[in-house]
């Protein structure tokens, strides 16, 4: 009997991977090359592994989902956002917590903005997940950056060809009000915006599956979050044995830049609550046995 062998992709995006020249087509406003806004080194081997998993062990695999980063250029998480003291701009990669803001180092742009702003960072910083990070501008909706990598694209059309599906695509990000990092909830949901709320449509959907395979950018952060959720939604629903059926693969997952200890954290707290730990050439057979059984039955 065929197996129900579900690829969970999370963010393959053009601005997360230290794209090479060849992959940087030129603006034809600017007339210079496009480059990624906040590239994770390793991103690039990891999607090319991600697309030859996809494209060799497409027969075996009976769902794929891509999850997308999607903001707008005014986000809470973006310099576009904030103002500092003095009126200078606000750099990528500061952290602002609540106390900042309470001592006007620094503020939102818009004064109008002030009241919202430090009831999410009093949330945010209760939750004790993360603190408010100022990242480039990345993922803009429409934007190349906001593209999935070549390669996984190519692959994972390739298999919507052959098994006559659709790879589920799920965007989150889109309020401005609040960080999005894990796929299924927003760090701080909006009780008038469902899209922040948890998805619980999505990830029985994922429980349904006899192995879910996860990948994608950057393990410190989307995937980090995104897992953790799915994990607890899981131990709590399914009992903790569940966790065993979600597979990381970690030739296939690369953390930001000064984030690996919180990255290396994430895989020894899931490996001990039963995740497995995997690379791709590990699943391949997997794969490949599945699709053996799908051709037995054919």
């Amino acid at each position: 009997m065929k197996r129900n062998l579900h690829l969970l992709l999370i963010d393959p995006q053009n601005d997360f991977c230290d794209l090479p020249a060849g992959y940087l087509p030129t603006d034809p406003v600017t007339r210079q090359p496009l480059a990624p806004a906040l590239p994770v080194p390793g991103a690039h081997q990891d999607m090319l592994r991600v697309a030859g998993l996809i494209n060799r062990g497409r027969a075996g695999l009976s769902a794929l989902s891509v999850t997308l980063d999607s903001h707008h250029r005014f986000d809470i998480a973006h310099p576009t956002y904030w103002i500092a003291a003095d009126g200078a701009p606000v750099a990528p990669f500061t952290e602002i917590s609540a106390a900042d803001v309470r001592a006007r180092r620094y503020l939102p742009r818009h004064p109008a903005g002030l009241a919202i702003t430090l009831n999410y960072l009093d949330r945010l910083e209760a939750a004790g997940r993360y603190q408010l990070m100022v990242w480039p501008v990345h993922c803009e909706i429409g934007s190349w950056g906001h593209n999935v990598h070549a390669d996984v694209r190519a692959a994972y059309g390739h298999w919507e060809e052959a098994a006559l599906g659709i790879v589920a695509k799920l965007a989150k990000g889109s309020n401005p009000w609040t960080e999005h990092y894990s796929a299924v909830q927003a760090e701080v949901p909006d009780a008038d915006d469902p899209d922040t709320q948890f998805n619980v449509k999505f990830v029985r959907t994922l429980a349904e599956a006899d192995r879910i395979y996860v990948a994608g950018e950057a393990g410190s952060h989307c995937v980090k979050a995104t897992v953790e959720h799915i994990a607890d939604y899981f131990a709590a629903e399914y009992g903790p044995a569940s966790l065993s059926k979600l597979v990381l693969l970690t030739d296939c997952i690369s953390p930001v830049t000064g984030f690996a200890p919180q990255y290396q954290a994430f895989l020894q707290a899931m490996a001990a609550r039963g995740v497995q730990l995997a690379t791709a050439a590990d699943v391949l057979p997997e794969l490949l046995a599945n699709a053996g059984h799908e051709a037995e039955r054919a």
